[in-house]
């Protein structure tokens, strides 16, 4: 009896100890939020060398580009400075998973994979994906690709939505853009899937040969990543998210890197989308 007494006496105050050691730890752990205004910079993560979203300017090799007007805008309206923080694609999740950047801002299109693993903002852009054709092919809608090749990069959302959208169509894939276009320029297939934005550089070499289709295969929505659990923070992203859309700022950004007077000539078709739209 003695011995067990002594037993469930151990049990008990181990059971005590550890509660007590988690109400330390829970009152240590400051929100996300507040700890980015006591340190008075956002660490916010960028692609490298995608243009137009962050790459080095040739000239002052700075970064510059639409991610890194977004994450400067971004820490102004938190009231703090902007340390920017250059990635690669496969870092993005893990660094927002370990704490060493605060947001990512590094075309994280939304999936519903990645929504188990981050946290997203309200959607700030969704850039088409598009079907490249030649001029000379008289190609002027889907319909006309019916029973035509169309390539594509092996296992991308252009692959995948061509397929939905265009199933009369034989899909050719490639392991890269350049191969997947050069397979077009050289008559191999009759359409090129591919986002807008990427696309635009071969349209924009191809002196004039080249043209997207009017219709959009799907429009990619594309988020804020924010480590998950962290709900003031993401709360105050959206709230920024919001006052930039309704001042206009965002359209700016956009129609900087984006717009008309670019090489990608791309409209902003979709404005800032609740997550919960989608």
């Amino acid at each position: 009896m003695f011995t067990t007494f002594k037993t469930i006496s151990r049990q008990a105050l181990g059971c005590c100890l550890l509660v007590a050691l988690s109400g330390v730890a829970t009152t240590a752990h400051a929100n996300r939020l507040e700890e980015i205004k006591s340190r008075g910079r956002l660490v916010c993560a960028t692609l490298s060398g995608t243009e137009p979203l962050a790459f080095q300017d040739p000239r002052t090799r700075q970064y510059v580009g639409f991610d890194i007007d977004l994450c400067n805008a971004l820490a102004k309206r938190l009231g703090v400075t902007l340390e920017h923080k250059p990635i690669a694609v496969e870092a993005r999740i893990p660094e927002l998973s370990l704490g060493r950047v605060d947001v990512v801002a590094a075309a994280m299109g939304y999936t519903k994979e990645r929504a188990t693993r981050i946290a997203y903002s309200d959607i700030h852009y969704q850039l088409p994906i598009k079907i490249v054709v030649s001029n000379s092919s008289g190609i002027k809608t889907f319909a006309d690709l019916a029973g035509k090749k169309i390539s594509a990069n092996k296992g991308s959302t252009p692959e995948t939505f061509t397929r939905e959208r265009i199933p009369s169509a034989e899909v050719v894939t490639y392991q890269d853009s350049s191969t997947a276009f050069l397979a077009l320029a050289q008559g191999k297939v009759q359409g090129l899937a591919i986002g807008q934005a990427a696309g635009a550089r071969f349209v924009d070499q191809g002196e004039g040969k080249f043209r997207f289709l009017d219709e959009s295969l799907f429009f990619e929505p594309t988020g804020l990543g924010i480590k998950k659990g962290e709900p003031e923070l993401l709360d105050a992203v959206n709230k920024a998210l919001h006052l930039m859309e309704d001042s206009g700022q965002l359209d700016v950004m956009w129609n900087k890197w984006y717009g008309p007077s670019t090489k990608f000539k791309i409209p902003r078709e979709k404005k800032l989308t609740p997550l919960s739209d989608l």
